[in-house]
């Protein structure tokens, strides 16, 4: 009876850990496809996707192996998964030379080459593992699992893989010590209380085959159930640490975005999988079929109602643990994205009233221009197009019905019923005219008239109407306000993400310049080319990128800007002989232009397209060589 309860425990504790271990395999493989997605060119985000990597790799391995697979396919799948185990170390230190760099300690050459000796070791192992060395024959009844016979080399690699690991926290203790700021010490606690769990993911593997593992079943594998627990948790530890690596977004966005991703994706998929295994595993037990139809309906049934409660609960749980004491302005600017009048809504909203319009008064034609400085322009136009001249819109802002500025009072004009549209909101004096925002017409026979009721309900539509243009002007403020501060928020954020790491270069070091500013720096530079005033002055001189080109230039500033600029036409340049095909366009309209110095009309003519195209094309072209600077001068920064 003892050993009938002991045994179901076992099996029990075995099932569990295949759940756990999948689960593990697909949070590691989540969390790298996002360190892939949003912050790759940061090196600490870099040499944790290869941690990732690694685990990714032991774990799919070992989530594979069951009583289905035959013993050939359980001693690949082992060696498959000691491919992660070997890199695992060579990584640990990687990732730990790349948190001394960031913290203000950059490598002087030693750190480096040891790396790179480190992964040759590795690399060593890998092969010695190929040939047979590493591990020995597979032990199919093996316990406490089907598993690969030590060897000398085994015990080698157990060392090395000690060594390895210990000189990776010394790292990281040093990078701790560098840590200034509160955020930058709690992300790297953080980042080493994950750390511990690809380490000790690895511990199962490395006891296979030994005498302990071999006598004391249930604690092995009760001990590898609580360490697969916390490599799941502490995996998410470690990626939510390196996720504020290398990105200049707000902390609430991080956090947010990294949330969802685990919910998604590892929460989603290591529920549906469990209950899959459960049902199936309860198939077996209770009615003895391997495989039923309960199966794929759990699957289907399970990912539906995850992603329905992740999608319900999402606003809900955003407001109460990221938004912390900014919550009403971030609820603002909420309910501000879900509600703005965007330029087709506005012009879908118009175009609504025009209809109500001339339905309520048969009318053939129905327009509204919006005053735009000093003239009128087309909104919304519905009906006849014909009867409408708006080569005479200027007209209309002189006629004296329009400047009397009296609020409700229509005029003819034409063929038309012209509704002046006056701002409504703010405080006016009573006989203080209203400024203008447009004009509502409507067309009209020469023997109608408008009786009262008409009226009222054709001055409500111009309320209507009013209040979009109203908000239209308010809106463009907005938006003007907003691209004025981006720049200089950009700046904001990648300085404070930064900060948190390395405060003194972060802050002593030069932003990236806009790409809307380094495209009108390029054009004017490029105009200039083979010297004046746009290219020896022009603020691209600031860049790092010329600063280091001017070495190989004999300190000669202009040379090197010019240089650079040449690169960046070169950059779009085709593959193959120069000559005159689509592909060739944009590189064709530089060269010729700008370094060639043709005029704008040769230009035109000797690549057959008009002039205004031809400008087109040119915005386009240059477009591409000023992200080529860009791109060079973020490298330039990178690599200080």
């Amino acid at each position: 009876m003892v050993n009938g309860w002991m045994g179901n425990l076992l099996v029990g504790m075995r099932v569990i850990n295949e759940i756990l271990t999948a689960g593990v395999a697909i949070t590691a493989f989540s969390l790298f496809l996002y360190a892939l997605t949003f912050n790759l060119r940061n090196r600490v985000a870099r040499s944790f996707a290869l941690i990732l990597l690694c685990v990714v790799v032991v774990f799919t391995a070992e989530a594979m192996q069951n009583d289905t697979v035959p013993n050939w396919g359980l001693e690949l799948l082992l060696r498959l998964q000691w491919f992660g185990i070997v890199f695992l170390p060579a990584a640990y230190l990687h990732l730990s030379d790349a948190l001394l760099v960031t913290a203000g300690m950059p490598s002087r050459g030693r750190r480096r080459k040891a790396i790179r000796l480190i992964y040759f070791v590795s690399a060593i192992f890998l092969l010695l593992l190929g040939y047979g060395h590493l591990l020995g024959d597979f032990v199919a009844q093996g316990q406490p699992a089907p598993h690969l016979e030590r060897t000398l080399w085994t015990e080698f690699f157990s060392l090395y893989y000690l060594i390895v690991m210990i000189w990776a926290w010394i790292n990281f203790l040093r990078a701790f010590r560098q840590m200034l700021t509160r955020s930058g010490r709690r992300r790297m606690l953080y980042l080493m209380a994950g750390a511990t769990a690809p380490a000790l993911g690895s511990y199962p593997y490395l006891m296979y085959g030994s005498s302990f593992a071999s006598r004391h079943l249930y604690l092995f594998w009760g001990s590898a159930l609580v360490i697969n627990l916390l490599v799941g948790g502490l995996v998410v530890v470690m990626a939510y640490a390196v996720a504020f690596f290398g990105v200049s977004w707000p902390d609430r966005l991080v956090k947010i975005r990294l949330f969802k991703w685990i919910l998604r994706g590892p929460v989603t998929a290591s529920l549906t999988l469990g209950l899959m295994t459960l049902v199936r595993r309860g198939g077996e037990i209770y009615a003895g079929e391997i495989y039923s139809a309960f199966v794929p309906l759990t699957m289907i049934l399970s990912v539906l109602l995850i992603e329905h409660t992740i999608t319900i609960l999402a606003p809900l749980w955003e407001r109460n643990l990221f938004f912390g004491g900014d919550k009403e302005e971030l609820l603002l600017l909420q309910n501000i994205e879900e509600r703005l009048l965007t330029r087709n809504d506005l012009q879908q909203f118009l175009e609504a009233v025009l209809a109500a319009v001339r339905d309520h008064l048969q009318s053939p034609s129905a327009f509204i221009a919006a005053l735009d400085g000093d003239d009128l322009a087309l909104v919304s136009m519905a009906g006849s197009k014909n009867m409408l001249p708006e080569e005479s819109f200027p007209e209309v802002l002189r006629l004296p019905e329009l400047e009397q500025g009296q609020l409700r009072q229509e005029f003819t004009w034409g063929d038309f019923w012209i509704l002046p549209l006056r701002e409504r909101k703010g405080e006016f004096d009573r006989d203080e005219i209203r400024p203008l925002l447009g004009i509502l017409g409507v067309a009209h026979q020469s023997f109608e008239k408008i009786d009262d009721d008409q009226r009222e309900a054709l001055w409500l539509l111009a309320d209507r109407a009013t209040l979009a243009l109203e908000d239209r002007q308010l809106q463009q403020v907005v938006f003007q306000s907003l691209q004025n501060l981006q720049p200089q928020a950009e700046a904001l954020q990648h300085w404070r993400a930064s900060g948190r790491y390395d405060s003194k270069a972060s802050m002593l070091s030069a932003s990236l310049p806009p790409e809307g500013d380094l495209v009108n720096w390029v054009k004017d530079a490029l105009s200039h080319y083979w010297g004046g005033p746009k290219l020896s002055g022009s603020p691209l001189m600031d860049l790092d990128v010329v600063r280091k080109e001017r070495k190989e230039h004999d300190g000669n500033a202009t040379n090197a800007l010019r240089a650079i600029l040449r690169k960046g036409v070169e950059n779009i340049r085709p593959d193959g002989k120069r000559g005159f095909t689509g592909e060739w366009v944009l590189y064709n309209i530089l060269e010729m232009k700008f370094i060639e110095g043709h005029k704008v009309r040769e230009v035109a003519a000797r690549l057959a397209m008009s002039e205004a195209d031809l400008y087109r094309k040119q915005r386009v072209a240059v477009e591409a060589v000023a992200k080529m600077v860009l791109q060079m001068e973020a490298e330039v920064k990178e690599e200080r």
